[in-house]
């Protein structure tokens, strides 16, 4: 029998009290848990940090490398939607999620994508129906329905929607939403479906009014989507029904901190301890019924041991006993990473990307948000060069396009604001939700030398500009790196820096530039089949 002993402070949240105590831990389980009537260490013991919705996918990296970057930060498991690699693999993919994910001491717990692809407005690489739902929800392994961003077919009562949230309710696993902007009757519509949680709202209001209807609010705060400062308060107000999570964070951001950083704002801003840790360490274990421990007898022995409740540096982090991050530092062993993928296109020409036009032009412009995913539709007047539409930075109007990665096909383009770029172009093939091929840049020239390179190497980042190319190969799915965490992170913090240097101001172009085919999400954006109009949910043209 293998035992191990902890002394500190032990923080009970649901009991509301910090007293000093020594836990007994037995084959990973707490056995005992004493109150000490002698001196302990000076540190402080509480449950593990849970993200209550994540992405993996979205930090590039493959799940036993994300495990060695969250768990210094004092994250012990997530709620993971593997719906980025269903977009390319199916079910497949999502298993080699779980397979990769159980070489590490991390607790993963993934769901059944609800939406794959996302919609019937774009090229993905695959589809996973109502029967391959049912079929992943039979899984021990599988905890929930991810998000629903169907949400007009949940309202319209669409056969196939309706049918894996009543896999869902059969198999007793809670669903995930996703509804931006959903307020009102047709909120309490979509909630009464069975849905239970959405990450997505992005005003105090529109939170509030779901609360009011029985939903779950997850305080979202990733690398380009950050609702944090206008949801915080309910913290405050309503402790027992709301989470944090990231949605999608990059290697560089997740280096910084995770979960632990809302800790620390939550409290500089004032709110009570244990309502801040309810949120952090409480509600996801018990709304998606994790196999997280909770600081009881009997539970797994997933736990941190912090400096203090004011500095709450992390110390140490258990799961399962095992001590997997100390000081700052990972434990976790790394583990040989297996690349699947599904990438078929050809090399484009400049010629692929022109938008044929012989006057003065009046286009519409997708809108870029700092820290948001939404969209504005803007317009702006264009005059041709040669025959052809091009960008105009003088008015930060730049080209994007979108290539499908799965066949050859023709190249969608449009035009962007907020890039900011005066040269050059970045290039990505993690664009949600289908993972095309999407660019943006200055001059076609640039985007056709971004996308080659993510062609050739069959996924990636990439920014080219003055003659020179760097690229982050993404060979996992054209998602994920084959390389360590820390070096990823690394090499993707200086294209992040190489593509902010072409004279971009927003915090992470990349991240933002994913988000731009994200259909689901208002108000414009561009998909491999054309520009679309999240209003209207149609197509619709660049020439206004």
């Amino acid at each position: 029998m293998k035992q191990l002993q902890v002394a500190g402070h032990l923080v009970d949240i649901p009991g509301r009290r910090t007293f000093p105590a020594i836990i007994t831990i037995e084959d990973g389980i707490i056995r005992k848990i004493i109150p000490a009537d002698t001196a302990v260490p000076q540190q402080y013991i509480l449950p593990g940090f849970i993200d209550a919705h994540v992405h993996v996918e979205s930090s590039m990296l493959v799940p036993s490398e994300f495990a060695r970057l969250a768990v210094p930060h004092g994250t012990v498991a997530t709620i993971s939607d593997p719906h980025e690699i269903a977009n390319v693999l199916g079910v497949k993919g999502v298993e080699y999620m779980l397979d990769n994910a159980k070489q590490v001491p991390f607790k993963f717990c993934f769901g059944a994508p609800s939406c794959v692809p996302a919609t019937i407005f774009e090229t993905a690489g695959a589809a996973v129906n109502a029967e391959d739902v049912d079929q992943l929800l039979q899984r021990r392994d599988i905890y929930y329905l991810s998000e629903m961003m169907n949400y007009p077919g949940v309202l319209y009562n669409d056969p196939e929607v309706m049918a894996k949230i009543a896999a869902a309710k059969k198999h007793g696993k809670p669903v995930d939403g996703h509804a931006p902007g959903l307020r009102g009757e047709e909120a309490a519509k979509y909630i009464a479906a069975g849905i239970s949680t959405d990450h997505e709202c992005f005003t105090l209001e529109e939170a509030l009014d779901k609360l009011q209807y029985g939903m779950h609010i997850l305080i979202r705060e990733g690398s380009a989507a950050r609702n944090y400062e206008a949801l915080s308060s309910l913290v405050q107000s309503h402790p027992q029904n709301v989470m944090f999570c990231s949605d999608d964070k990059h290697p560089d951001n997740l280096v910084e901190g995770h979960i632990n950083e809302l800790v620390k704002r939550s409290l500089a801003k004032g709110y009570d301890l244990y309502n801040i840790l309810q949120a952090a360490c409480i509600n996801p274990v018990k709304h998606y019924n994790m196999p997280v421990g909770l600081l009881q007898i009997n539970d797994p022995a997933d736990f941190i041991v912090i400096d203090s409740l004011q500095l709450f540096n992390v110390l140490e982090t258990y799961i399962d006993g095992v001590l997997v991050a100390q000081q700052g530092k990972t434990l976790i062993p790394a583990v040989p990473i297996a690349r699947v993928n599904q990438f078929s296109c050809q090399p484009k020409t400049v010629t692929d990307f022109q938008i044929a036009a012989n006057k003065e032009t009046r286009v519409q412009v997708i809108e870029a948000l700092e820290g948001q995913l939404i969209t504005n539709c803007i317009y702006a007047v264009l005059t041709p060069e040669n025959g052809s539409l091009v960008s105009d930075p003088t008015q930060d109007v730049l080209k994007i396009a979108v290539i499908n990665r799965y066949y050859d096909a023709p190249v969608a383009t449009g035009f962007i604001k907020n890039f900011g770029f005066k040269k050059g172009a970045i290039a990505s093939t993690v664009a949600h939700d289908s993972h095309n091929i999407i660019a943006v840049g200055v001059d076609d020239a640039s985007i056709a030398t971004a996308v080659n390179e993510l062609v050739r190497c069959e996924g990636g980042v990439c920014v080219t500009a003055d003659g020179a190319t760097q690229v982050l190969a993404l060979p996992v799915a054209g998602l994920m790196s084959a390389e360590d965490g820390y070096s990823t992170a690394q090499r993707y913090s200086e294209l992040d820096a190489a593509a902010k240097k072409l004279g971009s101001t927003l915090d992470a172009p990349f991240m933002t530039l994913s988000f731009m085919a994200l259909l689901v999400i208002p108000h414009l954006k561009l998909s491999d089949k054309g520009l679309f109009n999240g209003d209207t949910f149609s197509f619709t043209e660049v020439m206004a």
